[in-house]
């Protein structure tokens, strides 16, 4: 492989354990052929993230959907060249082809990054946190379903739902920080106040039921063999999280919930 390639991989991997140490042990637990392509696809995924929540994000409004724009034009260049000089580029457009992965679906999830480009961020009902979801982890699901070897990419979707609506649960007060309430019901005086009320205790509970619900839904989610370890220990971990918010009472203002990444590991061990 090209060293600027290699470069371009290790770059993408770099991102992912510094931003994501849980989906990084995950995916460290993948056959070795199959991480650098995970990597590239987190990478681009993260590219998006950072001109959503990142620390230097554009304005919220039109500076924040161009930066957004610019981004997809990046991956549609690079995808019709064959090649990009930009590093996480450069690795998606070599992974894609390679696995086979229906990156035109990408368009897809910057639908929904793209709700993020204006504040506040509340979002009303179910169904409108369902399309955003669809969006977004569904549809790094039905992508990643070519990397896992599944002839289901919808079980995979929904499984992907199940992370990021654990994501949501466990990050109310980093998303209320920024502005965002994404789990519709939540009272904004508990998150104003950082105390949870019995509302917001019970609105949680509904949120971690839901969750539980799509985890065993997709529990006999079909992959290649030596793809089930790396689905195990994604599933082990997230549902510590779920373990961990219902201890604490659905109380997820006050307690905050996140594995560091030893306890990550411990989790992905212990189940």
């Amino acid at each position: 492989m090209d060293p600027r390639l290699q470069e371009s991989y290790r770059t993408c991997r770099r991102l992912q354990r510094r931003h994501d140490p849980t989906f990084y042990c995950a995916t460290y637990c993948l056959p070795r052929d199959v991480q650098p392509a995970v990597h590239a696809l987190y990478g681009f995924v993260r590219g998006a993230d950072e001109i959503v929540d990142g620390p230097d994000r554009p304005v919220a409004g039109a500076e924040r959907r161009a930066a957004l724009d610019a981004w997809e034009h990046e991956l549609e260049s690079g995808l019709a060249g064959g090649r990009s000089e930009h590093p996480v580029i450069a690795a998606l457009v070599h992974a894609g082809p390679r696995h086979g992965l229906p990156l035109h679906l990408l368009g897809r999830y910057m639908e929904s990054m793209r709700v993020d480009c204006d504040e506040p961020v509340r979002i009303a009902t179910v169904p409108e946190l369902d399309a955003y979801m669809d969006g977004s982890a569904a549809t790094v699901g039905r992508l990643m379903a070519p990397l896992l070897r599944s002839p289901d990419p919808e079980a995979v979707a929904r499984l992907g739902v199940a992370f990021q609506l654990t994501n949501f649960i466990r990050d109310v007060p980093l998303d209320w920080d920024l502005d965002r309430v994404y789990l519709p019901g939540l009272p904004e005086d508990d998150l104003r106040t950082g105390t949870a009320s019995e509302r917001g205790r019970e609105r949680i509970a509904q949120e971690v039921a839901r969750a539980r619900g799509l985890f065993a839904e997709t529990a006999g989610v079909a992959v290649a063999p030596g793809m089930r370890h790396g689905v195990r220990v994604a599933r082990a971990v997230y549902g510590t999280v779920l373990d961990r918010v219902e201890r604490n009472g659905y109380d997820v203002l006050s307690a905050r919930v996140r594995l560091r990444p030893w306890e990550a590991a411990g989790a992905a061990l212990g189940r």
